[in-house]
């Protein structure tokens, strides 16, 4: 099968199967969401869920969370994967927001990344959930499925080129909903350890399971 028609047959099984795709993470406006995708690393959405609702109450504002104490804040965060770090951010994230931002969060990759905590990844999640923009975040899930399925060469070794490869095949329009096509597939059908073949409605054009 050609690369292109790989990518086309599964576009159209998740167009027609999980037109809504979304990110899991609970949030109401563009700076709940970058608090909870900083906590989110190497952490689970339904972790992060738990937690913020407490910070959002407390630190509603960039202005209230850039006046947080360390140890205020990291009572909230506690519970999270590598706490010490990502409270450090999330008060760095904060102040930088008012310094430079006028409180706003920013909607250009190059300008998010300037922020504590805020990695590539993060901007283009960002990015891609809040303006649609077509960014593609690669995270674990990403990076596993892209390659699994034959959608990247195994020799896409780093994020960058991950990105670049999908970028390269998937319709501008349709970047932001891939990104969480498979992450949620990555997450609830072809699991890391032990995925679901017997479940998978794209197995049929899936290089991993043509091998099986």
């Amino acid at each position: 099968m050609k690369l292109q028609e790989r990518y086309q047959k599964v576009i159209d099984f998740f167009l027609e199967h999980v037109p809504v795709a979304e990110t899991e993470l609970s949030y109401e406006n563009p700076f709940q969401l970058l608090v909870a995708v900083i906590l989110s690393a190497q952490c689970t959405d339904k972790r992060v869920n738990l937690t913020t609702p407490a910070i959002f109450k407390q630190y509603p504002t960039p202005q209230k969370m850039s006046e947080a104490s360390f140890d205020d804040l990291f009572l909230l965060i506690k519970s999270i994967s590598y706490p010490s770090n990502k409270t450090k951010h999330l008060i760095g994230m904060s102040q930088k927001l008012i310094q430079d931002y006028a409180s706003e969060v920013p909607m250009t990759v190059e300008e998010l990344v300037t922020l504590p905590g805020v990695g590539r990844k993060t901007a283009n999640v960002i990015t891609s959930v809040i303006d649609e923009q077509p960014n593609m975040a690669v995270d674990t899930h990403v990076n596993r499925l892209s390659k699994r399925i034959g959608l990247v060469p195994q020799t896409a070794t780093t994020p960058l080129a991950v990105e670049k490869a999908l970028i390269k095949r998937i319709p501008p329009a349709l970047v932001h909903k891939a990104h969480h096509w498979l992450i949620l597939h990555g997450r609830y059908v072809c699991t890391a350890r032990s995925p679901k073949c017997s479940e998978c409605g794209i197995k049929g054009f899936c290089k991993y399971y043509e091998k099986l």
